[in-house]
């Protein structure tokens, strides 16, 4: 039985199945995610949601859905699967689902009757194309196959209703039509590998509900447009391709694109298969320039998610070129900033505080998965230079106080991550001397004075190390309270609320702590912070705690960053636990694992969410596959890999002593 597999009875109660997604992307910024009952029930959910360069930098939403109806004796089966208002669902074609399973690809099999078929679905690299492969398994008498598809051409955060400019006209081409609803939009070539007749009858399907934007308060019903149907009869034993892409194909090599981009799929017989299945899915490669999207649906690449989550979701995932690729247009992107040159940035938040700082954890990331004398070597000089810039005081975000501590002013911009804003003003204001910044800041002192030493300047190692050496005394004066590390300092103000940014100071490799006071600092976020999801944003004991990432647009902010699971910080943790107790925190760690592999079929099945409720049962919310998640995991993987090797290396070594 493949890993992830849900038969009927999961499948036929729609209380449990419509709450599960699943999401596969192209690697070029187009995906197609649905229900796993091919309901949709979100806004951005669509069988080909792909960027539209001619009209803006979003995704749209081009085909919404394809109803298949199955016809024998003149009777007709409708498989599809739509919520309208009032709860309704029509045409119930779940009903008729015997299982689904993504061993290699997600796949459908359908009971009508005598007639059992399959669908498969797939994207084609690089190119916004649907593949959709229908294969009559068995069928008693002679059977027709009708599809009709639901097209919207619109905005993946908007939603379009019944209107006059919609274009309802269509375009014959080989085994199919091509349409093209709203100017500005390119043609939609809707193909068949076998000949088929088509019926152009076009309607409206009003009212189609999204409930899951109805539950974040947002606007849930929409009209879709169907052009028609198209309609073939089909043969036990017989395969058909359907293929929807901006281009039209010869429809004859349908089924060799089908079998070349099956071979490119990589099973998911594990959780880390699963995972690593999941990160190749945030690449996003545009000509020469490739990123690391931080999460679907609605996330771009942001330069804090991208340089927590990327070493984790190439390096430990086998995939050095993308690492190399997406490093490459990072530091041309982080030159330009650094020179001041008026750039418009795809990688969002280049200037955020931090944003720097994680780039320079980045780069001792590499060096743990290479060798640090090949990060040294690769990137050290662009490390320095990073440094240099911070220290001179020339970002504009970030100043360096008389006693080497950076100080940032978030009372009126968030200045972490951290970020959720009501009417333009942080909900969580961090500000002045923020921990988890200059923890990240004391680390970049030490390691750039490691790459001095490496790159033989040992005048400039010598004067990082006095510095960092004077950041650590103020570091420790200024965040220690005896017990644990306040959030943040400004002036008067210290903050005590026990949040999981502390965990850094003992997680990073250099840490300013002492080992008594790393060890207390762990021992409070695992007793108060720590679940099975990650690590809370805030503590229980809080009276600002809120632990459930629910409601409408405005309350679920406020509870954002106020109680809620982040699992990105769970690699922070994992470091800091096995600093502390090494390999005896092996179990424990293992144990923790589980609590993810949980989270499989689940939600987005195959993937982590980008927050999960503080309390339990720690249900997912937000972006519905997120990078940090997925690399936290990931790289946590990596570690208790490395620690079991460790282990089993120190037993041969005592068996051959």
């Amino acid at each position: 039985m493949p890993y992830i597999f849900f038969d009927k009875n999961l499948m036929t109660n729609l209380e449990r199945s419509l709450s599960k997604e699943i999401i596969r992307t192209n690697r070029a910024g187009a995906y197609s995610s649905s229900s796993i009952t091919e309901c949709n029930t979100r806004k951005y959910h669509g069988l080909l949601v792909t960027p539209v360069p001619e009209l803006d930098d979003a995704n749209h939403v081009i085909l919404s859905s394809l109803d298949e109806t199955i016809v024998q004796h003149g009777a007709e089966f409708n498989l599809g699967l739509h919520q309208y208002e009032g709860n309704n669902f029509s045409p119930n074609g779940h009903k008729y689902i015997r299982q689904f399973d993504c061993e290699v690809v997600s796949r459908t099999l359908y009971r009508v009757g005598g007639v059992i078929m399959s669908r498969e679905l797939l994207l084609v690299g690089f190119e916004p194309r649907l593949l959709l492969k229908y294969t009559l398994l068995d069928a008693h008498s002679p059977t027709i196959i009708r599809f009709r598809p639901f097209l919207a051409f619109r905005r993946v955060d908007e939603l379009t209703h019944v209107n006059s400019l919609a274009d309802n006209s269509f375009e014959k081409t080989e085994n199919g039509i091509s349409v093209k609803m709203y100017d500005g939009y390119p043609r939609l070539y809707m193909q068949f590998s076998k000949k088929n007749t088509y019926t152009h009858s076009p309607d409206w399907y009003n009212n189609i509900k999204y409930y899951k934007e109805e539950q974040r308060g947002y606007e849930y019903l929409e009209d879709l447009y169907v052009s028609g149907a198209f309609e073939m009869s089909v043969k036990k034993g017989e395969t058909i391709i359907f293929s929807a892409g901006f281009s039209k194909i010869d429809t004859s090599k349908l089924k060799i694109l089908w079998d070349y981009e099956y071979s490119k799929r990589n099973t998911r017989p594990d959780m880390f298969n699963c995972l690593k299945n999941s990160a190749q899915q945030f690449y996003l490669r545009e000509g020469n320039k490739v990123y690391l999207l931080a999460g679907y649906p609605w996330y771009k690449p942001r330069a804090r998610d991208e340089f927590i989550a990327l070493a984790p979701c190439t390096l430990a995932v086998g995939r050095n070129d993308y690492f190399e690729d997406i490093m490459n247009t990072a530091i041309d992107e982080i030159k330009n900033f650094l020179s001041g040159k008026k750039h418009n940035f795809k990688i969002e938040g280049l200037d955020a505080p931090d944003a720097l700082l994680w780039f320079i954890n980045l780069v001792q990331q590499y060096g743990n998965y290479t060798s640090p004398e090949e990060a040294a070597r690769k990137y050290g000089k662009f490390v320095l230079e990073i440094v240099d810039f911070i220290r001179r005081q020339k970002h504009k975000y970030l100043l360096l106080h008389s006693k080497g501590l950076l100080y940032v002013d978030g009372r009126t911009t968030p200045a972490t991550w951290m970020n959720a804003v009501e009417n333009g003003r942080p909900i969580t204001p961090r500000t002045g001397y923020i921990v988890e910044i200059n923890a990240l800041w004391y680390n970049a002192l030490k390691y750039a004075a490691v790459v001095s030493n490496f790159l033989n300047e040992k005048h400039t190692a010598d004067l990082l190390e006095n510095q960092a050496e004077r950041m650590r005394e103020a570091f420790v004066e200024t965040f220690w309270n005896g017990i644990y590390l306040y959030d943040f300092v400004d002036g008067e103000v210290r903050n005590r609320e026990v949040r999981p940014n502390m965990i850094y100071a003992v997680g990073l490799p250099f840490s300013p702590l002492e080992k008594t006071q790393q060890k207390a600092v762990l021992d409070i976020v695992t007793r108060e912070l720590l679940t099975p999801k990650g690590l809370r944003s805030l503590s229980p004991k809080s009276g600002m705690y809120r632990p459930n990432y629910v409601g409408g647009h405005f309350e679920r902010d406020r509870n954002y960053h106020n109680g809620p699971v982040w699992t990105f910080t769970f690699s922070a943790f994992v470091k800091a636990y096995f600093k502390i107790y090494k390999e005896s925190g092996l179990a424990f760690v293992r144990r923790m694992l589980v609590g993810f592999e949980a989270e499989m079929p689940e939600l987005c099945i195959g993937t982590l969410n980008e927050l999960y409720d503080g309390n339990p049962p720690f249900k997912g919310h937000g972006g519905m596959s997120f990078a940090a998640s997925v690399g936290a995991v990931l790289e946590v993987m990596e570690m208790v890999r490395k620690m079991e090797e460790k282990i089993e290396e120190k037993i041969e070594n005592n068996l051959n002593s």
